[in-house]
């Protein structure tokens, strides 16, 4: 079998790039997608990848990567909207959303919908990164994604998350029968550099000496990369939320199939370019 294409996210570092590199090993044609042009291409030189760099933190950024990915790969086996992070204080992104709702969840969203005829040609298999934060500290305001009435940074967070999940439940409704498997996943608190930008409390865990009784990057990928390897329908439900490759219980809004369109829709008008 020919290798198939795999693309990551958030692959210069941390879980992503862990994937990446088993994966890789594994002899698949691996993507690698980061923020740093350096760190990116060191990792892409070590594996033998391609490479782009993209910020989410503006979705110009996204758009591009997006036709750039199109142009160079009429087939995708797996999209891993890997890319996230813990913020700091609220601040707007130059698209005018708040940061960890715009980097963790729209950004993704757009790269994913703005690759939706090749996905569904391809019968992509999409994998998310969420978070159990998503149940913890998510207090969902549907009409306050960018937090402009109620900010914590935890609570950004798990929104942040949260909407992970729902995405990948109404991704599943509206493309699964056109092609598209797709499944969000809790990776375990992993010590990676992620929450570098935070102010939250749980900064403390990742740079200090906790971090050493967190999980390793590679015990972080090991769900990214069993989905990656699975078959939907046999080895994975597609619309799902894992935990250590199995099915977990996600916040009991991850379930309304109703505010899952809603965000969906709520996501359209906020990723659209200026004027549309």
């Amino acid at each position: 079998m020919s290798a198939r294409t795999i693309i990551i996210t958030g692959a210069s570092d941390g879980i992503g790039a862990s994937a990446a590199r088993t994966l890789a090993a594994q002899g698949e044609n691996v993507v690698v997608v980061g923020r740093s042009a350096a760190k990116t291409a060191q990792i892409a030189g070590e594996i033998g990848a391609d490479h782009f760099v993209a910020d989410f933190a503006e979705l110009a950024q996204v758009r591009r990567l997006a036709a750039e990915l199109k142009e160079k790969y009429p087939r995708i086996d797996v999209l891993a909207n890997n890319a996230g992070g813990i913020m700091g204080d609220r601040q707007l992104t130059v698209d005018g959303h708040e940061k960890t709702f715009q980097v963790n969840h729209l950004a993704p969203f757009l790269l994913t919908t703005e690759l939706l005829d090749v996905l569904t040609a391809s019968r992509t298999k999409v994998i998310n990164t969420s978070s159990v934060a998503n149940s913890i500290f998510a207090r969902f305001d549907i009409d306050d994604l960018d937090a402009a009435r109620k900010y914590s940074t935890n609570r950004a967070y798990g929104n942040a998350k949260l909407a992970n999940i729902l995405f990948t439940s109404e991704l599943h409704r509206r493309y699964h029968e056109a092609g598209i498997s797709t499944a969000a996943f809790h990776p375990g608190g992993v010590a990676t550099n992620f929450a570098a930008e935070s102010t939250s409390p749980m900064r403390v865990a990742y740079t200090s000496f906790l971090k050493r009784f967190m999980l390793t990057p590679e015990q972080g990928a090991d769900t990214l990369v069993w989905l990656a390897n699975g078959t939907p329908g046999t080895d994975w439900t597609s619309g799902g939320y894992y935990a250590k490759r199995a099915l977990s219980k996600a916040n009991k809004l991850a379930y309304d199939g109703g505010l899952a369109q809603q965000l969906w829709d709520r996501s359209e008008a906020m990723v659209a370019p200026k004027g549309d």
